[in-house]
């Protein structure tokens, strides 16, 4: 192949990482948009499950001033029906704030500042994206479910990211853990396969690891030699931009100057290893 040659193809593929960060820009601004929308009617939910359970011990109040013992075996079954709408009341807001959670994280991807390294809450950042992937995914894949473990070490709290870069880093590097689990289990795995992906932190030195694994189905050595190159992808066409590995690489060696690397047993698993310096200098 010619110097031209060679040339021409990575101005072909330069214009399709841009094209690609168009649509991105223009995803965020939509899922932005969507995001602030969706917050409004949410934030009703959540307060008016609080009122409505401060109108349970409102009741209880009355039944108690009226002397109604709701101890007492003949108004058992108002004791109960009460309990239960409590605990009714409480899942509504506990769902409620974790959509809420969902939605901030959507807010921070879309519309964070460029290459700005900020204090960041580490297992605060992977728990919202870890789970916000699993959701997308098991929205878009029939019959998708997945066991997550999340193993994060307490002496890891702030370190210095830029966030909105390094969580598209870990919704890649989910993605593509839950797509290969989800794949086994379409492929007749053996009767006691339990998808899992395991997201776990430690400390290295100055150096933060994060380690997200899968028990899916692992990748050929064919697969190990061409993973980071741009487009290059085992999903159906449709399915994936073969985009998502190139621009993780990217984000974490050139951005955060630090270190990605992996190991995977075709039809075992896979782990990805993220390294990133504690403190930005």
């Amino acid at each position: 192949m010619s110097n031209e040659e060679k040339l021409q193809m990575r101005i072909e593929e330069l214009q399709g990482q841009l094209q690609q960060s168009d649509k991105l820009a223009s995803l965020g601004v939509l899922s932005a948009g969507i995001a602030h929308e969706i917050q409004n009617p949410l934030n009703f939910v959540i307060n008016f499950s609080q009122m409505s359970n401060d109108m349970v011990d409102d009741l209880e109040d009355l039944f108690d001033e009226r002397g109604i013992d709701l101890d007492s075996e003949e108004n058992a079954e108002i004791a109960d029906t009460l309990h239960t709408l409590r605990s009714y009341l409480a899942k509504i807001a506990e769902h409620g704030h974790r959509a809420t959670d969902i939605i901030q994280g959507i807010l921070l991807y879309s519309r964070g500042k460029a290459d700005q390294f900020m204090p960041t809450d580490l297992p605060s950042l992977l728990k919202k994206y870890v789970w916000l992937s699993f959701h997308a995914m098991r929205a878009n894949l029939a019959d998708f479910n997945v066991t997550i473990h999340e193993v994060y070490d307490p002496q890891i709290t702030t370190v210095d990211l830029i966030p909105q870069d390094f969580s598209r880093a870990i919704i890649n590097l989910m993605n593509n853990a839950c797509y290969a689990v989800w794949k086994k289990q379409q492929d007749n795995p053996p009767s006691d396969y339990v998808p899992t992906v395991t997201v776990q932190t430690a400390l290295s030195a100055d150096r933060v690891c994060v380690t997200i694994e899968d028990n899916g189905i692992g990748m050929s050595d064919e697969v190990k030699k061409k993973l980071f190159e741009a487009f290059f992808t085992t999903k159906p066409v449709g399915e994936g931009t073969g985009l998502g590995l190139s621009i993780t690489r990217s984000i974490i060696e050139q951005k955060h100057q630090g270190r990605i690397s992996f190991e995977s047993e075709e039809g075992r698993f896979t782990r990805f290893v993220v390294e990133v310096p504690l403190r930005h200098t």
